[in-house]
């Protein structure tokens, strides 16, 4: 089923051109003047255009120079009695779809507009892929054994179900991309395209633009028509990442859109209309940002329709290894070469850090390590200077002392890097970021403070 518009100043020819079309299942409006019918083609709602060619104030090739102006490219079929071959190669020029004359068989026609349908459709999915393909990666597999991917998978497929709006919230490097793009692989709409824009790559006005299109001249730089994201994912999925990013004012016009399916581009008066559904992501708390200020309570409500929380790696470390092995084998198959594998003693490195960075983070290990490994093996020597000593979750035995509250937690964090390394103070200071004398002066410091203090003494280090 399409939406068709048949243009014609004769209303026995309009009205039977009709009938013949919505036999075919389609949904057809007709106008008897291209001057009242030209505002309602630019909206981008129909799929489809039969014009005459000879009407009053306006003909069919001026109507198509309209319809091209405005950055409507919808396919055109122009029907007269009067052709000739002058005007068949005009209309062609002008990006006409085809040129017929009357009388036609109405078998004619459906077939014609049939094709017509076929290539706007084709026409409207090369456009979409071309715009997509910098932004969108080829999907992955979820890896994962861990109770939260095992659910996580199985809200995924309810939730493709659905057509609500999904907002994803996760720290950064959990996946937020890869859930995204699955919801959008099990849905009703996994035929359709799948675009994706980076709320915090662009600046506001920019991003305006990315999302809804301009018209040419609407601002410096804009010397052709484009379109935006919403008319090139028009029956798909658009995937807004980083939403929180997003500036308060655009904010309220994506909250139009999301109410009403409706939005104009820069630079136009005109309303266009997009069936798309809405994936957003953050990695930030929301209620948080809506109580600063930052974020509209009632778009952060439209969003959170479907919510989707994903679990930080640290909190799943069943799932390390399997991820580590699966990296290890795809870096492999890649390079053409034996699989590398991790040592028992590195795997235990791996599953005790606590992956600030996530299953991102994981990632990235695997690759330099593959990479600057010289045997089959990956042993703990070559690994345990990337892993990051992050803040341990400190519980204070004793008060912090005010005016050297900063001085205490750093002690006191150097204290348990030292724990966690056995006292080694060379291991110890490549995971604070520090040399080893600033170590070991701070350490001597220390140490002379509790002989002067004559204070229990505290674990500080020895090797």
């Amino acid at each position: 089923m399409a939406r068709i518009c048949v243009v014609d100043d004769k209303a026995m020819l309009r009205d039977s051109l009709a009938e013949t079309l919505r036999r075919e299942d389609h949904v057809v409006e007709t106008f008897e003047d291209p001057a009242v019918a030209l505002p309602e083609l630019l909206t981008g709602r129909f799929d489809l255009v039969l014009s005459d060619l000879k009407m009053p104030n306006m003909s069919g090739l001026d109507l198509l120079r309209e319809l091209r102006a405005g950055g409507c490219d919808v396919p055109v079929i122009v029907m007269t009695a009067f052709g000739t071959v002058d005007t068949a190669v005009e209309a062609i020029k002008l990006g006409a779809f085809d040129y017929m004359s009357k009388p036609f068989d109405a078998n004619v026609i459906v077939v014609q507009v049939e094709r017509a349908l076929r290539h706007g459709q084709l026409a409207r999915e090369n456009e979409a892929l071309r715009a997509s393909i910098a932004d969108r990666q080829s999907p992955r597999e979820m890896i994962g054994d861990s109770d939260a991917m095992v659910q996580l998978r199985v809200k995924i497929g309810q939730i493709g179900r659905s057509q609500g709006t999904v907002l994803i919230t996760g720290e950064s490097g959990t996946g937020k991309e890869l859930v995204a793009s699955a919801i959008h692989a099990v849905s009703r709409r996994a035929d359709r395209p799948m675009l994706c824009l980076n709320c915090a790559a662009l600046s506001a006005n920019l991003l305006e633009s990315e999302l809804f299109g301009h018209e040419r001249g609407a601002f410096t730089g804009a010397d052709r028509t484009r379109k935006g994201r919403f008319e090139l994912a028009d029956g798909g999925t658009l995937l807004l990442d980083e939403i929180s990013e997003m500036a308060l004012p655009l904010q309220a016009k994506l909250l139009r859109v999301l109410q009403e399916g409706q939005f104009e581009r820069v630079g136009s008066s005109t309303t266009r209309q997009a069936d798309v559904r809405i994936i957003a992501t953050s990695n930030r708390h929301l209620p948080d940002w809506v109580a600063k200020g930052q974020f509209r309570e009632d778009l952060y409500y439209r969003l959170n329709v479907l919510p989707v929380a994903l679990t930080p790696l640290r909190e799943r470390r069943e799932d390390i290894a399997v991820l580590a092995r699966h990296f290890m084998e795809q870096i492999a198959q890649a390079e053409g070469r034996k699989t590398p594998v991790f040592s028992v003693e590195a795997m235990r490195l791996l599953e005790a850090y606590d992956w600030p960075g996530n299953v991102r983070e994981l990632e990235n290990l695997c690759h330099r390590a593959a990479a600057l490994l010289t045997g089959d093996k990956v042993l703990p020597q070559l690994i345990e200077g990337w892993l990051r000593c992050t803040t341990p979750q400190m519980e204070f035995g004793e008060p912090l002392r005010h005016g050297r509250m900063l001085e205490d937690m750093e002690r006191r964090l150097i204290e348990r890097t030292l724990a966690q390394f056995g006292g080694h103070r060379e291991k110890s200071a490549k995971a604070l970021g520090m040399g080893v004398r600033t170590l070991g002066m701070k350490i001597k410091q220390w140490r002379e403070e509790r002989e002067r203090a004559d204070v229990r003494p505290e674990l500080v280090g020895a090797h």
